[in-house]
């Protein structure tokens, strides 16, 4: 497949670039008329952040920062010392939109993209993701999942990203999608759900509910990461445009439909953290582990650390197993160039949740003519966001869950069965991935899952590298989500707007 037409206006924003983001709004609907729904969608593709819109919006973002810290711009008041806005931060607002199988049959649309759990719908995949449920078949299996994502009376259609700076900016252009859909007093869709999540304040922005700095590890695309001077950063793969857009060089299936290049599959999935009890968990089991090293301060730490594969910091434990290095977290030349050793555990356990997820080079000895890259076709290009209120002195004395929070988590990819489905059930649930070691290295021990949730890992006390730690409780509980296909420009300019595609 030949990529010399590839243009970042025609990709949404979110899929190879991502919306800029502090809050993101997921605004979850139905089509109750699709004749409407087609016409007011051609009104909406302007409001549609393109992957070069989301560009130019981060490089104004970073003038805006620079030009902030050097005085050039002021504070967010006026001239009474009223406050006017976020001084420290640019308005904006990015606009995507996807569809679901459920969707895109409602519009008519029959072709096939042949992705079977795209059509299936996430629902459909629960049992086999080891989602938590009752029921010993695919047939009757109901998931623990929140009532919106079982579909029963409302059908979810599509969803609606809206991301940006602040919800004042994020409501307002949600505020503009919804009119822009309900033009000549004719609202086309039906809110089915909307769900926000915002980036955690202060020292905490870039951290997950648990603590540890997310989104160190991002693959780089191929003919957009490595053009016109640019570079991959040291330690980040590079991967084909077709292991994230369909129809482009890389895409492992063929005969999809001509409308669907350019377009990825989003995986939507809500995922609860119960962060007393993981913060209880790390201190009751830390002790015999910490018992080598003397320069941690804080024994859960370590523990912690080799269960995620860093430090909260985000510094690698491959590179800095012994203690915690925040300078070399912040260095992005330096916090993801590191290869694991496959015959080793001892600086990195095997489960750690960023070797099961990015196991690097591990896989080589695997490797062959006919599959050369092991890792690379499975990798996702994620864009979640964080939900929920910071724990409180209630939650942290009883070390139990009172309120919600958690990931929800969004990923992109050209075929879900390589993609997330593919790291859920056949790395992070798998006990002997990865493969070939002496023993069975366990689950993941964050995201992993087991229907009992009777769950181990080996490798957490580096003094005694096979001993099983079990683990009490999945930490991480999944309570639902779809799967979603984020169409081209051009096919929303087109099939999915009614108009024939030459």
């Amino acid at each position: 497949m030949a990529d010399s037409d590839f243009k970042l206006s025609n990709i949404q924003g979110d899929i190879i670039v991502g919306l800029s983001k502090r809050i993101e709004i997921f605004f979850f609907f139905r089509i109750a008329d699709a004749t409407a729904f087609k016409s007011q969608l051609k009104s909406l593709i302007p409001l549609i952040t393109t992957a070069d819109k989301a560009t130019g919006e981060k490089a104004a973002i970073r003038a805006f920062k620079a030009a902030r810290a050097s005085g050039v711009i002021g504070d967010g008041t006026n001239e009474l010392g009223e406050i006017t806005g976020d001084g420290d931060l640019l308005p904006t607002a990015g606009v995507n939109i996807a569809f679901s199988q459920k969707g895109l049959t409602a519009l008519s649309i029959t072709d096939d993209l042949q992705d079977p759990l795209f059509s299936a719908g996430q629902r459909n995949d629960a049992r086999a993701l080891a989602d938590k449920g009752t029921g010993d078949t695919d047939e009757n299996f109901q998931p623990d999942w929140d009532e919106v994502f079982l579909q029963g009376s409302q059908e979810i259609h599509g969803v609606i990203l809206v991301a940006g700076d602040s919800f004042g900016s994020v409501n307002g252009k949600l505020d503009e999608v919804k009119a822009t859909l309900s033009a000549d007093e004719t609202s086309s869709i039906v809110e089915v759900a909307t769900l926000a999540g915002d980036v955690r304040p202060g020292e905490f922005s870039g951290h997950e509910h648990f603590g540890y700095m997310d989104g160190i590890s991002q693959p780089a695309l191929r003919g957009v990461d490595n053009v016109d001077g640019k570079k991959p950063k040291p330690g980040q793969s590079l991967i084909d445009l077709g292991i994230a857009l369909l129809g482009r060089s890389g895409d492992p299936v063929e005969g999809r439909p001509a409308w669907s290049k350019d377009g990825s599959f989003l995986a939507f999935r809500k995922l609860p953290q119960l962060v007393p009890e993981f913060d209880r968990f790390l201190e009751e089991k830390s002790k015999p582990i910490a018992d080598d090293f003397d320069d941690a301060p804080v024994p859960a730490d370590i523990l912690g650390a080799r269960m995620v594969g860093r430090w909260k910091s985000g510094a690698p434990l491959r590179i800095t197993p012994l203690v915690d290095d925040p300078v070399l977290a912040a260095d992005d030349q330096r916090n993801n160039k590191f290869k694991y050793n496959p015959q080793s555990q001892e600086m990195c356990p095997f489960a750690a949740h960023i070797r099961k997820m990015n196991p690097r080079k591990d896989l080589d000895q695997f490797a062959n003519a006919q599959n050369p890259d092991l890792v690379g076709p499975h990798l996702i290009l994620r864009r979640g966001i964080p939900f929920g209120p910071e724990v409180t002195s209630e939650e942290k004395l009883t070390k139990s869950t009172k309120y919600e929070r958690g990931l929800y988590f969004v990923c992109y990819q050209s075929r879900l069965d390589q993609g997330f489905s593919f790291l859920q059930k056949q790395w992070a649930n798998k006990t002997n991935f990865p493969p070939g070691e002496n023993k069975d290295p366990g689950f993941d021990p964050i995201i992993g899952q087991a229907p009992d949730e009777v769950r181990s890992m080996t490798g957490a006390n580096d003094d005694k590298l096979d001993e099983d730690l079990p683990l009490d409780r999945q930490w991480v509980q999944s309570k639902g989500g779809e799967y979603f296909f984020s169409p081209s420009i051009e096919a929303l300019n087109g099939v999915l707007s009614g108009v024939a595609v030459p």
